[in-house]
């Protein structure tokens, strides 16, 4: 039940509603953690695994794979479970995966945990935002959206850094437990603050299915899929990018990324805002921004102050999935959850494919700055999904 109270009573006593955000935030902190540290901590398990570092990226895309396929089963799975104890349950896992990833013996078995390990991604934001909507009004939903993701944006600035740092002190494996640990704790503070639910017997998990033949829920995901891409066709090969054509010290890397995780989350913040004002207005300033600054950026590389402010600006407009969020949330009718959940499987296919087409530009030999352009192509293709979504939905209105 949405409130404009701002506690909630749990177990007879009051909690804040901001204690309880916090508590599913601390989630996407360890996801986030979990998802960007296997990136820094590549060159260091493809060492002890004595294996290149493109096999061992092969770790990254397991996980990716795990996200993708387990949103939608995980989803339908759980649509008659209290979101509370689904939450608890998806944290555990997700815990217990991780922390098998850290012990694996051989490089095979790390693969197979990742994957297991991605299985919950989806589920878990999905689940957590819905939980975080209804314990505000309906005119504050996309705030509350932005809360639980800026989880995930602070992991970009202190998580990853603390596990990149245990990698190249204490050792990799300890850049993975420790998201292990913060799972654990996560679902230990969801059991004692979130509101006790009841579990939703009148859901039909077959109506969750739904989703996957609703036009308006499918054209938001591609929206996502193809727009948000561009994100990451230039976050990829942005260190690199930063070393041979900007010439910055390697050492100077880590902030940089530091900086754009502080404008994801000062963004994120904003964002959240003012989508509660204008939902279509902010995924159009979000788009329309995005593509400008990849437009720019690949002039900007040849200047350390320069790029770092354009790449801090690229940060500050990634929130993306807040305004996804909320439209899923308004048109996905009885597939609330598979909808949500189905909105990270699709920023993980994002994740898939600005990757692979700043690829094919970089082996075309445009070279790195050219990652930029690649990215504008994909933001101006999500702008036209975008435009065509809101054209079906205002048709269907008329």
């Amino acid at each position: 039940m949405r409130t404009a109270l701002s506690a909630t009573l749990v177990a007879g006593r009051k909690v804040p509603v901001g204690i309880i955000i916090f508590a599913l935030a601390m989630g996407g902190f360890s996801i986030g953690t979990a998802e960007f540290a296997a990136m820094s901590l590549l060159p260091y398990y493809a060492l002890n695994f004595g294996i290149s570092e493109a096999e061992a990226s092969h770790a990254i895309s397991s996980y990716a794979l795990g996200v993708v396929i387990g949103a939608p089963i995980l989803a339908v799975l759980g649509a008659q479970m209290s979101k509370r104890i689904l939450l608890v349950a998806l944290m555990a896992f997700y815990a217990i995966a991780n922390l098998a990833a850290s012990v694996a013996p051989t490089y095979q078995l790390m693969i197979v945990a990742r994957f297991f390990a991605g299985l919950p991604h989806g589920a878990y934001f999905g689940v957590a935002m819905l939980l975080a909507a209804s314990l505000v009004p309906y005119e504050k939903r996309s705030f509350a959206i932005s809360l639980v993701i800026t989880g995930l944006t602070v992991a970009t600035v202190v998580g990853v850094p603390a596990a990149n740092l245990m990698g190249q002190t204490i050792g990799w494996r300890w850049g993975i437990a420790i998201v292990g640990a913060l799972a654990l704790l996560t679902a230990v503070l969801i059991l004692s603050l979130a509101p006790q639910d009841k579990p939703n017997k009148a859901a039909n998990p077959l109506s969750e299915l739904s989703a996957l033949k609703n036009r308006k829920v499918l054209l938001a995901l591609l929206s996502g899929a193809v727009g948000f891409g561009g994100y990451f066709a230039t976050y990829t090969y942005a260190a690199s990018t930063l070393v041979e054509v900007t010439q910055m010290p390697e050492r100077m890397v880590p902030l940089v990324f530091a900086l754009m995780g502080i404008g994801m989350t000062l963004g994120t913040l904003v964002i959240g805002k003012l989508a509660d004002k204008s939902l279509i207005g902010t995924g159009w300033t979000i788009l329309g921004a995005s593509f400008v600054l990849q437009l720019i950026y690949p002039s900007a590389t040849g200047n350390i102050w320069s790029v770092v402010l354009v790449l801090f600006l690229i940060g500050a407009f990634s929130s993306f999935s807040t305004v996804m969020q909320t439209w899923l949330m308004n048109v996905a009718g009885d597939a609330q959850t598979l909808a949500a959940a189905m909105n990270h499987a699709s920023f993980n296919m994002a994740n898939a494919l600005g990757p692979l087409f700043a690829g094919m530009a970089l082996a075309a030999g445009w070279g790195l700055p050219s990652t930029g352009y690649v990215a504008a192509i994909m933001y101006a293709v999500g702008m036209v999904i975008f435009a065509i979504m809101i054209w079906d939905l205002k048709r269907d209105q008329a």
